[in-house]
Formats: C-alpha cells, structure tokens, sequence
C-alpha cells in the first residue's frame, strides 16, 4: 500500500548517498533516489524541458499496418487512439527520466483496455523483477511480475538497472534551489538601504516610539521623534548578486537542457541573430525525440501487440509505424502535392475537402469555359465564338 512521502532538504551528500544505495547489488534501495527525483521536477526549467521533449513524441501520428503489404488497417488504428493508449505512451516515456516504469493494464471493456496505471516505483524492484509490499523492503520478500498471474496484466518499460536521466539533473536543481536561497537572503541583507536612527532620549517610550517607526516605514512615510533624534537612510553599495547568484543560476538551467535536450536554444531564448545555431540545436532535439519514437514503437511491436493479442484483441499480422507524413510542414505538404499534380497524377477531390474541411464540388461545362476564357483575358459572353452566326445561341 502506498504511504505518506515526506518533503526534507537535499543536499549533495544525499543525492551520492542514494545513487549507492540505488546501484547496491545485493539489496537495492531507490526510495532515497526517488524522493529526490521527486524533488527536482519541482524545478520549472526541468519539467519544461522534460514536458518538450515528450510532447514532440506525442503528438506524432502513427497507424498499424499489414505486415505483409504495409498498408493500414484504419480500424486497428482507431482501437489505439484512446486514453489509454496515449497513458501507456507516457508513462512509457517516463522511463527516460526515472529509469523504469511498469504498468499495469485494467480489464477488457469493449474490445480496448479499461485504463493504464502506473505502479507505485517506490514498490519495484526492477533489478530481480518482483513487487514489495512495503516500500523498503528486502526483495526477497516481493513478488515476481515477469512470470506468474502477474506477467498477465503488466509491462515495463526502461531498463532494469536504469537509474534515468534525472539522476544526472537532480544535483543541478540542488544547486540552484541553493543558490536561489541564497540570493534571497542576500535580497533581505542588501537589498534594502538600512534605516538608522540616532537619539539622547534615555526614555524607554520615546524609544519605543522611534523603534515602530523604524519598522512601519514605507511609501509616504513621515515621523514624529523626540528632541535629539536623527534618522539616516544609509544606501547599499553591494552590487555583485547578479554575477555571483544568476550566473550560477544560469549554468544549472544550460546543464538540464542540455542533460534532457541535448542542448538549450530550444527552451531558452538565443541572441539575435542566432537562427542559423538555434537550427542546429532543433536539429539535436529532432534526433533525440526520434530515438524516443523509436523506443515507443519497439515497445509496442515487440511488447504491447503481442500483449493485446493474448487477451484476445486481434492485431495478429499487423506492425506499428510512425506516420511521418503529418510531420512535414504545410509549406512541404503544398510542394508535394503541387509535384504530384504537375506531374500528371489524379488525386481524389475528397483528399483535398477533408484535408482543408472545404466543401468540393463539380465543375459545370458553363463555368469550366469561363475560367479558361478568363485565363485568355475575356468573359465567355465577351467570345465572339461561342455564338452561332447573327450573334446569338
């Protein structure tokens, strides 16, 4: 059963400490690592970077096709675009960043699944492949799910002694939750010029008195202070936080991008001028949310279908494939289609009315002469031709 997770502090000793804990060969533990994990996708910059590169794989459209002919089944397509299906990618892909993910499959309602559910990590040893009842445990004490009833009704995606990527971006958002913590503080200590006051007055009321004005002071502040009293308004000369803080701050946030997306100009913002490098770092991106499209469609080859094939879904014969074609920009889709038609091919009208949501309908012969009339510089009641003789029908 699940429990309560608690939030500490980290720091760096603990991250080392747990990655030992986690790589321990005779009883590996990853609570440690995974509470830590936990932690760091708090940081916003991570979580943007981890939510671009699994959104870029998402999106892609993809279709079963025969094994034979390679065409698609558009009817074995449809039974994957479903919730549980799009869940299965994600948790999938989630095995990137955590190392391991096993999902667990609900009934069979209506010839799909009923739902997808991620079993608890902190509950999985993937190392000798059981399931512990209480986190923490020995496992020796678990339970097998590669063999058994269990094996019926889970996958698991990643590798068994994968510990994921964000064991190498968690010391960066230690660091910069530091670093943050820091320069807060700095902000209270400098931030702010410092208020002084001065005074004779050895009475404890007229101190007293001076002491919540100090503390009350703000916009359109004004005072009434004894005899004797001067008030100094002393200003900061520390200037530095922001080389010493941001820059720190900075290179935590160009490590995590380049940890998740092999680089940074897509999650941060270039110098002007800088498009013919952002192109480049795109096409890093690109090259690894294909390896991640690769992954999926080799898990769901070589794991889901033959799954869903033995709880009696027919998709015997038939491979999934990434539809590539709906990647390509709509500047691309025209030229092809412009290539195709120019080149002496017929394509059916109902390509072109669902592709734009344009209703089509066909030419009559009066409006096929007008245009071609038009085209020569002349309406079709404007061509003398097309009049008997005596200049009429």
């Amino acid at each position: 059963m699940p429990r309560a997770q608690y939030l500490t502090k980290k720091d760096i000793a603990q991250w080392r400490l747990a990655w030992g804990l986690a790589i321990n060969v005779d009883n590996p533990q990853r609570l440690r690592l995974y509470d830590i994990y936990v932690d760091a996708l708090a940081d916003l910059h991570l979580s943007g970077c981890i939510v671009q590169r699994t959104e870029m794989v998402m999106k892609k459209a993809f279709r079963l096709v025969s094994i034979k002919d390679s065409k698609e089944n558009r009817a074995l397509t449809e039974t994957l675009e479903c919730a549980w299906f799009k869940d299965f990618m994600r948790l999938s892909l989630e095995s990137r960043y955590w190392g391991h993910s096993l999902i667990q499959f609900g009934d069979i309602v209506n010839g799909a699944f009923e739902g997808v559910t991620l079993v608890p990590r902190r509950h999985v040893v993937p190392e000798y492949g059981v399931i512990v009842k209480n986190a923490g445990d020995e496992w020796k004490k678990g339970f097998p799910y590669r063999e058994g009833k269990l094996a019926e009704w889970v996958i698991e995606a990643g590798g068994a002694q994968d510990l994921g990527l964000l064991l190498k971006c968690a010391p960066h958002t230690i660091s910069k939750r530091n670093m943050t913590a820091f320069w807060d503080t700095f902000g209270e200590m400098f931030g702010m010029p410092l208020r002084i006051a001065k005074t004779i007055s050895r009475d404890k009321a007229e101190q007293s008195l001076i002491e919540k004005a100090l503390e009350g002071m703000g916009a359109a502040f004004w005072g009434l202070f004894p005899d004797g009293t001067d008030i100094e308004i002393k200003e900061t000369t520390r200037g530095d936080a922001f080389n010493v803080y941001d820059r720190r701050i900075a290179l935590a946030n160009a490590e995590m991008g380049k940890g998740i997306l092999g680089q940074t100009l897509t999650i941060e913002q270039g110098d002007k001028g800088a498009r013919s490098l952002g192109e480049v770092h795109l096409s890093v991106l690109k090259d690894i949310v294909e390896a991640d499209a690769d992954f999926i469609r080799d898990l769901v080859n070589n794991r889901l279908l033959p799954f869903m094939a033995r709880h009696g879904i027919d998709v015997a014969g038939h491979r999934f494939e990434w539809d590539n074609s709906i990647d390509y920009t709509p500047e691309q889709q025209r030229a092809i289609e412009q290539m195709l038609l120019s080149a002496g091919y017929d394509i059916a009208p109902e390509y072109f009315a669902d592709k734009y949501n344009i209703p089509l309908e066909k030419r009559s012969a009066g409006k096929e002469l007008a245009l071609l009339d038009a085209e020569r510089g002349r309406h079709w009641w404007e061509n003398p031709d097309f009049f008997g003789e005596g200049g009429s029908l």
